[in-house]
């Protein structure tokens, strides 16, 4: 098992720092290199490149509210969420699909449910084992 990750390429784990200019501030942002490459990807299926994807989402994530004390992590899971989502089928492999394009709402209102239902399966396997 370890050896697909062992073996791996090691670029995918070095860091890169990348600097860029959000509101008029130049921030850095440092993650692996198989992040950026992820956020690279989801910026390019929306016409966008990095700087600008990211931007975007740090702007409509204060616009929702958000607390964003630790931006990296949530570019991380940005990232992550983004691989989920296509191994659910809910972003499609077609990178001519833009996610911009795809019905948000169904997609979350989906995986609320099947969040509710396997939290409601845990408490009754727990109920059972006890």
């Amino acid at each position: 098992m370890c050896k697909l990750f062992i073996d791996a390429d090691p670029e995918l784990w070095r860091s890169a720092t990348h600097s860029l200019r959000i509101d008029g501030m130049v921030t850095s942002v440092r993650m692996e290199n198989y992040f950026w490459q992820l956020l690279e990807e989801i910026a390019q299926r929306d016409g966008m490149n990095t700087a600008q994807m990211i931007t975007r989402l740090y702007h409509e994530s204060i616009d929702a509210g958000h607390d964003l004390g630790n931006f990296t992590s949530f570019l991380r899971v940005c990232a992550l969420r983004y691989q989920a989502l296509q191994l659910s089928g809910d972003i499609p492999p077609n990178m001519a699909v833009p996610i911009g394009e795809l019905d948000a709402q169904e997609i979350l209102s989906r995986e609320s449910t099947l969040r509710d239902i396997t939290l409601s399966e845990r408490a009754l396997h727990k109920k059972h084992v006890h």
